[in-house]
């Protein structure tokens, strides 16, 4: 793929996924604006991003506020002359079960991810309109935000709502030719290091180097920063001009496509519905198609299967 020619943003770029999505963007020859909450980080990855022979500068900020997005879009028009391309990946975790959640936690999460996805993209969407060249939004999403997770009231809120605004944002967004999409990454970060069944082999792989086990790769879809890097690029590029308003994941070895939320079974009654009546047709009509809900859990194979 190649990206010459275009710029963009890359939130929460200084460690994990965030510097894997700028690194990558800027080896297909996009220059990018390298932004994280971490000055020195950012400071590093742009750098990175320049000793490979891309073009990049750092940009820090915490993202939330309109002041840090303004700053953003006009960081990448000032040292590139345009903006093409947005990838809104900053986040923050205070994962508590529901009944210790305090509002502190809850608010500091949905500022980031769901504030700042919106500050950001609000910010780059106006510079896109105004070239009139039309332009690609990416936002992150979560597993957790499509299925939920225990501990992840706040993350998964935030997540969730991330991947309900790109699909509005693709309706309103068609016309100027700006592309939305939404990521839903899994791979060994700080984050996922969170989740008990991730916990031991993102440590191998962060501490001792060791490689991520063929059967979680693609059966899980769990790898490293750099297995999901790829999807931004291609997002951004030519190839993927026609494609907007979808939520599509990689991890490891597995791409996917996730659907949006739908009706998959519904009854009729004339007159409408008591509660006695919806009773009477919940067990053999709804019950069978009813929804799991959380991250489903991944087992090792056992020895010799």
């Amino acid at each position: 793929m190649d990206l010459s020619g275009k710029s963009a943003i890359v939130t929460g770029a200084g460690r994990g996924l965030g510097r894997a999505y700028a690194l990558a963007m800027a080896a297909a020859g996009a220059s990018v604006v390298v932004n994280d909450a971490d000055a020195e980080a950012a400071a590093k990855v742009a750098a990175e991003a320049e000793a490979a022979g891309g073009r990049a500068v750092a940009a820090p900020g915490a993202v939330g506020s309109a002041a840090t997005a303004e700053m953003l879009a006009e960081t990448a028009l000032e040292s590139f002359g345009r903006l093409d391309g947005l990838v809104t990946n900053a986040g923050v975790l205070r994962d508590r079960i529901l009944w210790k959640m305090s509002d502190e936690d809850f608010d500091a999460v949905v500022d980031v991810h769901l504030r700042g996805t919106f500050t950001c993209v609000r910010a780059a969407v106006r510079r896109m309109r105004s070239q009139g060249e039309g332009g690609r939004i990416i936002v992150v999403g979560s597993p957790a935000g499509q299925r939920g997770n225990v501990g992840q009231t706040n993350y998964s809120a935030a997540k969730a709502a991330i991947v309900g605004m790109a699909r509005t944002w693709a309706a309103e967004c068609a016309r100027d030719r700006i592309a939305v999409n939404a990521v839903i990454p899994v791979a060994a970060t700080a984050m996922t290091r969170t989740i008990p069944v991730f916990e031991p082999y993102a440590r191998a792989w962060e501490e001792e180097g060791r490689p991520l086990p063929a059967w979680l790769r693609a059966g899980a879809g769990f790898g490293v920063p750099e297995d999901v890097a790829a999807l931004p690029v291609f997002l951004m590029s030519d190839a993927a001009a026609a494609i907007t308003g979808q939520a599509v994941g990689l991890g490891g070895d597995r791409l996917s496509l996730w659907s949006h939320p739908q009706e998959t079974v519904a009854a009729c009654r004339d007159g409408g519905w008591t509660a006695d009546g919806i009773a009477s047709v919940w067990p053999h009509v709804f019950g069978p198609r009813a929804e799991t809900v959380g991250v489903p859990a991944v087992e090792a194979p056992q020895e010799g299967s």
